[in-house]
């Protein structure tokens, strides 16, 4: 499986110490240059199951850049190149534009419902608390009950 990966996804998990979900569900993530400065920016290293590979369309990258930063643009255009599985990212208008280019995506919350239903994590419901905490990351509490709902956590 190839997985491609935005910053925000890896970044959360490296603030609550399970970062190790993701090579547990997908094994080696790829990342562009950009998204890895973004990570060493806050945090002192940047995982062992990441990997950092340069995209290499700039056709593609000038056209993306115009609307998302350069983490998002770079994350878009490797998955687009490598005809990524999946393309990790939380951003709307990331989201928005790699669904637009024909890239599967998955967010964070979906990397919990998956970890739990693959049996590494035993409840989401205290992650969410914990990432909200500790990495200021936000869900509405309508969109923190449909994933509670949905791992039969309500």
């Amino acid at each position: 499986m190839i997985v491609v990966s935005d910053t925000s996804c890896i970044s959360n998990l490296l603030s609550i110490g399970l970062e190790d979900l993701l090579p547990r569900l997908f094994g080696e993530v790829l990342i562009p240059p950009a998204v890895r400065s973004e990570l060493l920016r806050f945090h002192v290293r940047v995982p062992d199951f990441v990997r950092c590979v340069a995209p290499a369309g700039t056709g593609e990258m000038a056209r993306l850049s115009e609307e998302l930063d350069l983490g998002e643009a770079e994350a878009i255009c490797l998955a687009l190149e490598l005809k990524a599985d999946r393309l990790l990212i939380d951003e709307a208008l990331g989201r928005a534009a790699a669904l637009r280019e024909g890239i599967r995506i998955i967010g964070l919350v979906g990397v919990l419902v998956t970890a739990k239903r693959a049996g590494h994590l035993g409840c989401v419901c205290p992650v969410l608390r914990q990432l909200e905490v500790d990495a200021g990351f936000y869900l509405s509490a309508a969109l923190k009950e449909d994933v509670l709902r949905a791992v039969d956590e309500v």
